[in-house]
C-alpha cells in the first residue's frame, strides 16, 4: 500500500459550537426537535451519538459541549488512502483530542474549543490549509 506523508488537504472552521450527546437506544429521540447547520446521528445497538449544535442538544441526553468542527474540502475520493491518518497525525503530535466523523463525500474533525488554535497551528504545519 502506497503510504501519502505529501497529502495536502484544505479544511474550513465551521461556526457552530456543538455539543457531543450520548443517549441511551431503548430511550430513542424522545421529544427533541433538531435544528442548526450540522447534525449527525449514529444509532448502534449500545447508544445513539449525537453531534448537533449545542443549544439545541437533547436536554436528556449527556453531553459533551464546547465542540468546534474543521470539515475537510469535498467531495473526496473513496480511494483516496490516508486523509484521517495525514490530520489526525498532526494533532496528536500537537496533544489535540480529536472526535472524528465521515460522510459520503468527506471528513469532519471535531476539536475542543479551547484548542481550536493548536489544531489549526498543527494542521497548518502539517501542510494542511484551513479557512476560518
Amino acid at each position: 500500500m502506497e503510504e501519502h506523508h505529501d497529502l495536502s488537504l484544505e479544511l474550513e472552521v465551521l461556526p457552530e459550537r456543538l455539543a457531543i450527546c450520548r443517549l441511551d437506544p431503548e430511550d430513542g429521540l424522545v421529544d427533541w426537535d433538531p435544528s442548526g447547520d450540522f447534525l449527525s446521528i449514529t444509532f448502534t445497538e449500545a447508544e445513539i451519538s449525537v453531534v448537533c449544535d449545542e443549544a439545541v442538544a437533547p436536554a436528556d441526553a449527556e453531553c459533551e459541549r464546547g465542540w468546534r468542527c474543521l470539515r475537510v474540502d469535498g467531495p473526496l475520493d473513496f480511494e483516496l488512502v490516508g486523509v484521517l491518518a495525514s490530520l489526525t497525525r498532526a494533532l496528536a503530535e500537537a496533544g489535540v483530542s480529536v472526535f472524528a466523523l465521515s460522510t459520503y463525500e468527506t471528513d469532519y474533525l471535531l476539536v475542543r474549543g479551547a484548542v481550536l488554535d493548536r489544531a489549526i497551528t498543527a494542521l497548518e504545519g502539517a501542510g494542511h490549509t484551513v479557512r476560518s
